[in-house]
């Protein structure tokens, strides 16, 4: 009877375990939600929380009322959270593999390598162009492909030295961090001397797109990001539990009957085509996957059931967030996002550095 009721116990607990982290993810995507109606209604053009809903449902007070939501807002949250998203989870699932915490595109150096594919894509295959001057402030993809493609070879050579350094010189988290920064400067280095070497036109181009704009992306690039995003959400939830192994150490995983190896490779070359295409579209956008899962694991652990899909909601409530933020600080001009991002980020990344440097 002890056993029985030790075992009841046991599955109460459980539950309750399982009920709390279902609940953050609920509060998640309310909160969520919410954001959206905020980010619909703010703006130079203010629509109320009554306008937004009735333009939505197709009996808008005023006709203007339902060409901003739609022509206007609506593809900018969605840019916003097919954005935020996919860097944050992807930053969740590098912390993984790597077992690194301070591990995200921007820390390794995966953003500044696919913002150097991106350069040498907008000069030298004319895969983008600048429409009008600063203050129309308007890029063209004359072919987004291009510019993915090659935002992705430049995040994938970060990538792959990481790996490459991490497995012949047997790397510490901060040491794999401090070649993160060193290969960040060297892209960077490399991106100014495309610069330099470009006319004035294609300079413009190339720093208007490193600011960060989510009113930049169309129709078009908002699909090709869904479904990278759709296809390596499925891929790294169908692994959630190898990721959970994995936390209890590789040869613990391995002995499990995880292929630790493989799923290392293809986990961070989905993670690197997934920032790659989220930043070829939007520019420069820091931090948002070191943020995310650091704030979710304070309420739902290491459990990748939980963290994945919640490190996705918490990415589009921030990248919302900062986007929300950037156009109310001087409207009716708009902020470039990726500094918003990066003043909410960096003192984070200080704090986990700080905590790194007192655990070892």
């Amino acid at each position: 009877m002890k056993g029985l009721e030790k075992g009841v116990d046991g599955r109460k607990t459980y539950d309750q375990y399982i009920l709390r982290k279902v609940l953050v993810l609920c509060f998640l995507l309310g909160l969520l939600v919410l954001v959206v109606l905020t980010s619909l209604s703010v703006g130079s053009s203010g629509l109320s929380f009554k306008e937004v809903f009735k333009a939505f449902l197709g009996f808008p007070e005023d006709p203007l009322a339902s060409t901003i939501l739609w022509q206007v807002r609506m593809p900018r949250v969605f840019t916003g959270l097919l954005v935020g998203m996919p860097l944050a989870f992807a930053g969740c699932v590098m912390q993984s593999v790597l077992r690194n915490p301070l591990a995200s595109a921007s820390t390794l150096g995966v953003s500044q390598g696919a913002s150097f594919g991106a350069a040498v894509a907008i000069v030298y295959f004319q895969a983008g162009s600048q429409v009008g001057n600063m203050a129309t402030q308007g890029i063209t993809y004359t072919n987004p492909y291009t510019v993915v493609m090659l935002a992705f070879l430049g995040g994938m050579v970060t990538t792959l030295c990481i790996l490459l350094f991490s497995r012949t010189t047997g790397m510490s988290p901060t040491v794999m961090i401090l070649a993160g920064v060193a290969l960040s400067a060297m892209f960077s280095g490399a991106t100014t001397l495309i610069q330099y070497f470009s006319d004035d036109q294609m300079v413009a181009s190339i720093v208007y797109w490193t600011f960060g704009n989510l009113g930049r992306a169309g129709p078009r690039e908002i699909t090709l990001i869904f479904w990278v995003l759709l296809i390596s959400f499925g891929y790294f939830f169908y692994h959630r539990w190898n990721y959970n192994a994995m936390e209890s150490g590789f040869h613990t995983a391995k002995s499990l009957g995880v292929p630790v190896d493989q799923l290392m490779m293809r986990s961070m070359l989905l993670a690197t085509l997934l920032s790659a295409t989220a930043i070829a579209f939007v520019g420069t956008i820091s931090f948002i996957g070191l943020i995310a899962p650091h704030i979710l694991r304070r309420f739902v652990g290491s459990d990748y059931r939980f963290l994945i899909p919640g490190s996705a909601l918490m990415g589009g409530v921030l990248m919302l967030s900062s986007d929300i933020l950037s156009r109310m600080v001087l409207t009716p001009a708009i902020l470039p996002i990726g500094a918003i991002t990066s003043f909410l980020g960096g003192p984070l990344f200080l704090y986990l550095i700080l905590k790194q440097r007192k655990k070892g």
